[in-house]
């Protein structure tokens, strides 16, 4: 079963060090959870602190950016801490910072603690991933597995939903100042209880702080281009054309520090395991079909539909009620189950998720959403139980701590990368649909004109001017053209991961140690 490496490393499970494990998922949840908690209350946190548009979207940006830094970060930052003190510092210093974020008093104050939140919650995350395939043995990794695949996917999911209700029935404080008893306890918790590994404080002298600058630039450009660039014409905006070129040469230093050095910040090697690049490829692209989705219901309800965050929430809980009941079902079916054909079933449900959204009507609500959500969270579920073991399940343990942060980051940039492909097919394809319907929508049209003089008549009727009906007509194409160019987006999706369950079955087979976690 496991290389005596992983022999090395792993030892015995003791219930003090699941309680510990525990402790840790928990203060994952809330990391995750706080990307997307904001994200169906921006209007209202705007409001409160008088922010302009402009300015309300870096209160998401800032966390994303400062978020990505951390993540690769991490595997050195653990290594040299110890993942009890990496994990006691960053849950401290997120809990002080969320604290901060409720207290702020301008944007520019919320987006500066927004970004300290992002940075030292991303240390969090990728230290649950390689705590649970260190501590763990491999016959129990079809446990742990779905339960840090659930806290990953589930908590994206249900963040506009936590946020709606927070902000709706107390106010847009509350979505920061939950986090502080939460934090205080997973502080304390992880002092008290974690022992898995010791610090190495000698790598601390081989701190390699231009890699880290090199690193902040290309990732933290990368991230503001993709953030930005759908909106403001990417080249054609001086500031994403400056952040691209930095982006080229933060990522050329950062690939060149990492192969020249003996510790290096970013450890790449792992990429050397074909299991991990192959389930690499597999986290980037559920990242963008986790956040992209995420992202695109609740723009379909507020923007078509007219729904406020709390009604958008309880429409989109669905998904993650979905993945909540799915996820002991992925466990069991990975230990019984070539991954290759769970992966298969995964990808091909999510496409079909995506295909049944382009028949999508101007008149879609909760019920005609039913479906696709629930297919979409089962799936996302039976993807990401065999894409963790499949990545990580085969490296030895000394790889662990840099290769989780790498796979982690994987799934974010993939995030970032669909969402800034998203936006731009949106804004394009509206921008040809409205074109082409205004062509088709003239004077020599008589269905149009048809249609115009029932508008008239009716606004007439309920003493109104008749005047009114262009403007009308004006508005139902636009809208018509909006979910045209949703349609074009979901029609890709699904293409996207229909060629995904083609590439799962070219894989070569995991061998059982991808499942059950041996060592090379």
């Amino acid at each position: 079963m496991a290389a005596p490496a992983g022999q090395a490393a792993a030892p015995e499970l003791t219930p003090r060090r699941v309680a510990a494990f525990f402790i840790m998922v928990f203060g994952m949840f809330m990391a995750i959870l706080d990307i997307q908690i904001v994200s169906a209350s921006l209007p209202e946190i705007q409001a409160g602190l008088g922010a302009s548009s402009d300015e309300i979207s870096w209160v998401q940006t800032s966390y994303l950016i400062a978020e990505v830094v951390m993540i690769p970060l991490s595997g050195f930052l653990g290594r040299m801490m110890s993942t009890r003190y990496l994990f006691a510092i960053s849950a401290a210093g997120f809990t002080a910072a969320s604290f901060l974020c409720a207290t702020s008093s301008s944007i520019n104050e919320m987006i500066l603690w927004r970004g300290v939140q992002g940075f030292l919650g991303g240390g969090m995350i990728p230290s649950v991933f390689a705590a649970a395939f260190t501590i763990f043995p491999p016959a129990k990794r079809n446990v742990v597995s779905p339960m840090i695949g659930l806290v990953a996917t589930l908590a994206p999911t249900v963040g506009p939903t936590v946020g709606g209700y927070l902000s709706h029935a107390l106010s847009w404080h509350w979505l920061f100042l939950v986090n502080v008893p939460a934090g205080i306890a997973v502080t304390l918790g992880v002092l008290a209880l974690v022992d898995f590994d010791k610090p190495e404080w000698s790598l601390w002298g081989k701190f390699d702080w231009t890699g880290l600058v090199a690193l902040a630039a290309f990732l933290g450009a990368m991230e503001f281009v993709l953030e930005e660039g759908p909106s403001n014409d990417w080249f054609q905006d001086e500031a994403v054309a400056i952040l691209f070129v930095v982006m080229i040469v933060g990522g050329f230093v950062t690939f060149w520090r990492a192969f020249t050095r003996d510790e290096p910040l970013v450890d790449f090697s792992a990429f050397s395991d074909t299991n991990f690049a192959v389930g690499s490829v597999f986290s980037f692209v559920m990242g963008i079909g986790l956040y992209g989705m995420t992202y695109l219901y609740p723009l379909y309800l507020s923007a078509i539909r007219g729904y406020d965050s709390l009604m958008i929430g309880k429409t989109v809980f669905v998904s993650g009620l979905a993945m909540f009941v799915s996820a002991p079902l992925a466990g069991m079916l990975s230990s019984r189950m070539d991954l290759r054909l769970m992966l298969l079933c995964g990808f091909i449900g999510f496409g079909a998720s995506s295909w049944m959204l382009t028949g999508m009507t101007a008149d879609w609500d909760f019920y005609e959403l039913f479906w696709p959500q629930v297919l979409r969270g089962l799936s996302l579920m039976i993807c990401m139980v065999p894409i963790n073991n499949l990545a990580l399940g085969t490296l030895p343990p000394a790889k662990m701590k840099g290769a989780s942060g790498l796979y982690n980051l994987m799934r974010n940039l993939g995030g970032a990368v669909g969402l800034a492909m998203i936006n731009t097919v949106l804004t394009d394809r509206r921008a040809l649909h409205t074109a082409r319907l205004d062509e088709s929508v003239n004077w020599a049209n008589p269905q149009a004109l048809d249609q115009l003089r029932m508008m008239r008549q009716n606004l007439a009727s309920h003493g109104l001017s008749p005047d009114g009906a262009l403007a009308q007509m004006m508005g139902k194409v636009a809208r018509q053209a909006t979910i045209m160019s949703f349609i074009d987006v979901f029609t890709l999706l699904t293409m996207l991961f229909v060629g995904l369950a083609l590439m799962a079955l070219a894989m070569k087979p995991p061998a059982r140690a991808a499942a059950g976690g041996g060592g090379h």
